[in-house]
């Protein structure tokens, strides 16, 4: 099995992390990228311990301390007063309880480690899938410009937009959640008089949430303001946003809000999509992680951190059996329900944050103190306890 050659399409964060977990296991893999150069879309990215806990065993801890930021605390609150309606514990506490830590970090901090930790000899840049063949137990992917490596598995992690599973399955177009994200960075330095506290903080609203937290070594503040829209008609489906727009949206918001907006330089406008749960994610020697086939709301911050877990599972199913292809179908087996059940959490919270102001508001508000729901340990336990690696 050690011989098996796997070719991974997309060389985003699961992409390149499946590569590093493929790789740790002894496989002859390559990455294939479409993009002539390496980047990441948007800012910041939560890594719980379920995530950290298969960076940390390829290696990473180190490279993850030099630009993650450790935060104290996840901080939900109520938007126009400030009130705390539900304080959970990282920092020290969450690495007790878990064993691992909870970092914040810069989406293109995370890729530079996940990308330096892979031989360049096996990141091919500029190879745009167009075809996938499968005969005789072998996958033969076929690229613009002629390249058609001979591969034992392909996987595609090659995002929402995924050519993979397209191929595989039948195109598809996403759809539109109804919500559109305003993101972007801030120097530290500007909001410095605000005295934010190293936390991750979720404010909750009538009909939007607002984000921040540090990343890069406490030098930026990540911001995200969601709000809600009931058409999505542009072309890109991420742009340049209008400051004054963003500002305007959270105008009765509370005053550390509208003080964090009035330091952004400029913001980008994201309109957030997903797809219904796929029932099926391989076919022969070809399988799908990550966003190409579970796409999912950032409202419980597992985006990243389940593509990372597929990886390491997928890698463990491969590692443990003498047929790909039955391999492939065991780590769908293993993966499906618990990533489509996190995606139906994030989708679900697109509601519970955005609660208008009424009697589901104090019922919610009730239930978060009472410490059982949202990002309390005991809600959170079932993600950030489990072990991706563990397929027996």
């Amino acid at each position: 099995m050690r011989g098996l050659r796997v070719g991974v399409v997309g060389a985003g964060i699961g992409g390149l992390s499946a590569a590093l977990s493929l790789l740790a296991e002894g496989f002859d893999v390559h990455v294939y990228e479409q993009a002539r150069t390496l980047g990441e879309v948007g800012a910041g990215v939560q890594v719980s311990p379920n995530a950290s806990r298969v960076l940390y065993r390829l290696g990473l801890a180190g490279a993850l301390a030099r630009t993650a930021v450790r935060p104290l605390a996840l901080h939900q609150r109520r938007w126009d007063d400030g009130r705390t309606l539900l304080r959970t514990p990282l920092g020290e506490p969450i690495e007790e309880r878990f064993g691992f830590p909870h970092y914040q970090m810069h989406r293109a901090d995370l890729l530079a480690v996940l990308a330096a930790a892979i031989p360049a000899e096996r990141m091919h840049l500029g190879h745009r899938l167009v075809a996938i063949a499968e005969e005789g137990g072998r996958v033969r992917p076929g690229f613009a410009g002629g390249a058609e490596p001979e591969l034992d598995v392909l996987v595609g992690a090659d995002g929402i937009h995924s050519t993979v599973r397209d191929l595989l399955f039948g195109p598809s177009r996403p759809r539109f959640t109804g919500c559109v994200a305003y993101r972007g960075l801030i120097p530290a330095g500007r909001v410095r008089g605000l005295s934010i506290e190293v936390t991750a903080q979720v404010w909750m609203g009538p009909g939007g949430h607002f984000v921040h937290y540090y990343v890069s070594s406490g030098r930026l503040l990540n911001f995200v303001a969601v709000v809600e829209r009931e058409a999505w008609a542009r072309e890109s489906w991420t742009e340049r946003g209008d400051v004054a727009e963003a500002r305007a949206a959270f105008d009765r918001w509370h005053p550390q809000v509208r003080d964090i907006l009035a330091a952004v330089d400029e913001t980008f406008v994201w309109a957030l999509f997903d797809r219904p749960p796929l029932a099926q994610w391989s076919r022969g020697r070809v399988t799908l992680l990550g966003d190409a086939c579970h796409p999912m709301l950032p409202f419980m911050a597992q985006g990243a951190a389940q593509a990372i877990e597929d990886g390491a599972t997928l890698a463990a199913c491969l590692a443990d059996g003498d047929d790909p292809a039955a391999a492939l179908r065991r780590y769908e087996r293993l993966r499906l329900p618990r990533a489509g059940r996190v995606q139906a959490l994030s989708a679900g919270n697109k509601t519970r944050f955005h609660l208008p102001d009424g009697p589901e508001q104090r019922a919610r508000d009730e239930a978060m103190a009472a410490g059982g729901t949202d990002f309390s340990y005991r809600a959170v336990e079932w993600i950030y306890d489990h072990d991706a690696t563990a397929v027996k």
